[in-house]
């Protein structure tokens, strides 16, 4: 299974953007989907942003203010942030999903939003 490290979190006030990065252990272009989930204190992991080889899919929270993007060359997936707001602060974790018995999960990254 490929390993996935994020980064890029941190403290940002609210408006402000962060851009956080997930770099692949191998090659992500036989890598079926990729995304960004978060998990804040007390609530469940949700999925943030999507992408595939040919779509990308955002939570309607996120949607005008987040973009995924994939680099097959760099074997990386960005979540690029903006507009952030207090309740965007969570855990953020990568998943790579290269089938249906082969999912894989970052460590995730801690993006707090506040003033």
């Amino acid at each position: 299974q490929v390993q996935l490290v994020e980064s890029g979190g941190g403290l940002v006030q609210p408006g402000g953007s962060l851009r956080l990065s997930c770099a692949a252990s191998r090659s992500i272009v036989s890598i079926y989907a990729m995304g960004w989930y978060r998990q804040a204190p007390g609530k469940q992991r949700e999925l943030v942003a999507s992408i595939t080889s040919g779509s990308s899919g955002y939570a309607d929270s996120v949607k005008g203010r987040f973009t995924i993007s994939r680099d097959n060359a760099k074997n990386t997936v960005n979540l690029q942030m903006n507009s952030l707001k207090p309740e965007d602060t969570a855990v953020y974790y990568c998943k790579a999903v290269e089938s249906a018995t082969r999912v894989s999960w970052g460590q995730g990254t801690q993006v707090t939003v506040s003033s």
